[in-house]
């Protein structure tokens, strides 16, 4: 007769889930005390006037600018004109950055004949090439994809670079040992070693575009998120301002977030320190 395994009570079975549910909602309430806090002071300030109303009107007030904003200033359409540029110049920035990072990681020819040129480049700000690129492709979008493009490059350039000479060289010799082809090493070794620092790269070229395109927006154009920000700065119209700035703010945690959720999904293979 076949011993039968003892029943697992149902409540004990549902425990793992109710705890990892727990601590996700904990975790959650901690991420909110600041933002919470600071919406409480806003709230003390303004409505006891320790502000004047001008500078600082009361979040009830901010919150009906915005979907003022939306229903009666098209507010949906800077916003996806600003992401779209972002969008466009992140994925180019990525892909020139991984691409050239792996040719120069690969070649010290190729860094030689780039390195130079890209290390005089990238001391220029991006903000300062863009009067120059506006005379030459006017104020339109191509501009700022241009210098979008070229602040996203150089984070993911030099952490794909980084990442490819800081392959472990044991892990080069054993590959040697057992006879891998040049293909099966880049595969195989090199980039699955040097893809933390790729995705920490892409992860920071992501935040950068976004906070740029706000800047690049403002001092040239007509549309985004950033135009409405000078414009509203101009006319003094604060609770607009502040509608745009928590907009920003929202959407750059959305993104930084997505990215982090890509990263650690890629490298799930790869146990860390958890803090």
């Amino acid at each position: 007769m076949n011993a039968q395994p003892p029943a697992v009570p149902k409540q004990a079975a549902g425990r793992p889930e109710a705890g990892v549910g727990w601590l996700r909602a904990r975790n959650i309430a901690i991420g909110l005390i600041i933002p919470l806090t600071i919406l409480l002071f806003w709230q003390l300030a303004s409505q006891r006037g320790w502000v004047s109303p001008i500078f600082l009107p009361l979040p009830s007030t901010t919150l009906f600018s915005f979907f003022d904003m939306v229903n009666r200033q098209s507010f949906h359409i800077d916003f996806l004109a600003s992401i779209s540029i972002v969008t466009q110049s992140f994925i180019y920035g990525s892909v020139l950055g991984i691409g050239l990072g792996i040719a120069a990681g690969l070649s010290q020819t190729v860094e030689r004949i780039f390195g130079p040129t890209l290390d005089g480049i990238r001391h220029i700000p991006g903000i300062a090439w863009l009067p120059l690129i506006v005379l030459w492709v006017g104020i339109g979008p191509a501009a700022k994809i241009v210098v979008i493009t070229k602040t996203v490059f150089f984070p993911v350039f030099l952490n794909t670079l980084q990442g490819i000479r800081g392959v472990e060289k044991n892990y080069i010799e054993l590959a040697k040992v057992l006879t891998l082809t040049r293909w099966q090493l880049v595969r195989k070794v090199i980039l699955p070693s040097a893809m933390p620092s790729i995705l920490v790269g892409v992860r920071y070229g992501a935040s950068l575009a976004w906070a740029l395109v706000v800047v690049a927006e403002g001092l040239s154009g007509m549309e985004g998120v950033g135009y409405l920000i000078f414009r509203a700065q101009s006319l003094l119209m604060t609770d607009q301002l502040l509608v745009c700035m928590v907009v920003i703010g929202v959407v750059g945690f959305l993104i930084d977030r997505s990215m982090a959720l890509l990263q650690r999904h890629l490298l799930r293979w790869k146990q860390g320190f958890d803090g």
